[in-house]
């Protein structure tokens, strides 16, 4: 049985005004679970328009009562992450450790947006001239919304709106149509909480839905992440139509294992930063840069690691890999296996073998593919240049330390890098000289805690400001200076200089 899976506009669930839907699958058994509804234009405008009634008295709301709120949505996501993380791995395909450690980091979002009085308050100088004083403010900027992909259902919209709506703005969320659910079960947990109708709204869809959110006029900012050509666009169009606009792009992270570095280790952070989800993480790592004479053995060690991949349905707690997020996800990985394969790379594993009868019961109609392993991998390679967003690894031979770091810095992406060394100095010039926005010594995966804030560098961000954190603070609202002085402080005469601290 299928449900339907709508909108969510002025507090209420919604089919809107079109009649069209999509499909949505289970990777595991690559069953049809649900149909997403897509909105027209006019359901963009209905959630606009809602969001747009509801700012007012949201952006009145003193601080300390918007956060209350906050803790209660808290208190309830804690209840009900297990379903949130169940929903993700039966759309997404993750495997449920994987969910609920997702829900688990936009948790740590909301948790910061509970401190938003603190964060809200301005600075204030006293007599900055002769009897005058001068102080600033933030405020919120009106309806903003959220473009958020498939990899993520929960964690990245958490990125956004928590935030957002905590500064005292109005959201609205356009989720991936390929696991919409998450989006609905959390517009239910706001409503609980006490959030007042029309201040979060969802609208599923397609194309045609973030166009209408990006030419609305109304809308006063646009966060996105994904890959980095629609980023781009996004971001281009944004600012044309006068948005603020926050994009977040591809990527091609990098692992620099050096000689010197725990190998067992490496190679655990290795099979764990690219496999896990899939490889379905603008995180992952895809490339292992391998420093001097280790080579050999971790090709070796990552080989057997990768052919003992548990790969089944991710409801099974011992699962260590689901399937591919849809079939044609599926079929665009394995077209850059191919292409590695005629380019020239060495193919150590090859996950286009995974027989899909050992995943279990019922699943063997599932999207599945095991990992795959490159060898002898070159920059002028195709599956060195582009995101390939799946569970492909490849290995890059370099004689030392400063070759490592110009072949990453030459990448066109800059998201995240990691670098597993026990040199003090090492890691000292490495986290100096690289020219990505997320380092990690020792750390796979430098993913950043809530306060800290994520983005990437070059081509894997657009904007000027990072998601989340004292950023996204920024972000989401806009400062106001105001300088103030009474009369019995004023000389008389007209002054007709630029005024100065007297």
């Amino acid at each position: 049985m299928t449900v339907s899976i709508t909108h969510y506009i002025d507090g209420q669930r919604s089919a809107g005004e079109n009649a069209q839907t999509q499909p949505v699958f289970n990777p595991a058994t690559g069953e049809v679970s649900g149909q997403v509804v897509l909105a027209s234009p006019q359901d963009v405008d209905s959630a606009v328009s809602a969001a747009q009634a509801g700012f007012p008295a949201w952006a009145d709301t003193p601080p300390i009562r918007r956060a209350r709120v906050m803790f209660r949505f808290l208190e309830l996501l804690n209840a009900h992450k297990d379903e949130l993380a169940e929903a993700i791995t039966k759309e997404h395909g993750k495997v449920f450790t994987d969910a609920q450690g997702e829900v688990a980091r936009g948790i740590d979002i909301v948790e910061f947006a509970c401190g938003i009085p603190q964060l809200l308050k301005g600075d204030y100088t006293e007599q900055v001239s002769t009897g005058i004083d001068n102080w600033t403010m933030r405020q919120p900027l009106g309806v903003v919304a959220g473009i958020t992909p498939f990899n993520f259902p929960v964690m990245v919209p958490m990125w956004m709106f928590p935030v957002a709506i905590a500064t005292g703005n109005t959201f609205i969320l356009k989720p991936s149509p390929l696991d919409p659910s998450a989006s609905l079960m959390i517009a239910d947990l706001l409503k609980q909480a006490g959030l007042p109708d029309g201040v979060f709204n969802v609208v599923q869809g397609d194309k045609g839905s973030v166009e209408a959110l990006i030419d609305h006029p109304d809308v006063k900012a646009l966060s996105f992440v994904g890959s980095t050509p629609i980023a781009n666009l996004i971001y281009e169009r944004g600012a044309k139509h006068g948005k603020r606009v926050q994009a977040l792009g591809g990527a091609k992270n990098h692992m620099v294992v050096m000689p010197d570095a725990n190998l067992d280790k490496a190679v655990d952070a290795l099979i764990g930063a690219a496999y896990g989800s899939a490889g379905e993480r603008c995180m992952a790592i895809s490339v292992a840069v391998l420093v001097g004479d280790v080579a050999d053995g971790v090709v070796a060690q990552l080989a057997e690691r990768a052919k003992a991949l548990k790969v089944k349905d991710g409801m099974q707690l011992d699962a260590e890999m689901g399937p591919i997020v849809t079939r044609q996800a599926h079929e665009r990985i394995t077209g850059y296996i191919n292409k590695g394969v005629e380019e020239g790379a060495e193919l150590v594993v090859d996950g286009r073998d995974f027989d899909a009868e050992q995943t279990g019961d019922g699943c063997a109609g599932g999207f599945w593919m095991g990992g795959t392993l490159f060898d002898h991998v070159t920059p002028e390679m195709t599956i060195y240049k582009e995101e390939i967003f799946g569970p492909v690894l490849v290995c890059v031979r370099v004689p030392d330390i400063a070759t490592a770091i110009q072949l990453i810095n030459d990448h066109e992406f800059g998201n995240g890098v990691s670098c597993f060394t026990e040199s003090g100095n090492v890691a000292r010039e490495f986290g100096r000289r690289i020219q990505v926005g997320m380092v990690g010594i020792n750390v796979p995966i430098p993913v950043p805690m809530a306060w800290h804030g994520f983005g990437g560098w070059k081509r894997s961000l657009f904007g000027d400001m990072h998601a989340y954190g004292e950023e996204g603070v920024r972000f989401y609202t806009k400062q106001k200076s105001i300088m103030q002085r009474w009369s019995d402080s004023i000389d008389t005469g007209a002054e007709f200089v630029m005024p100065t601290a007297k």
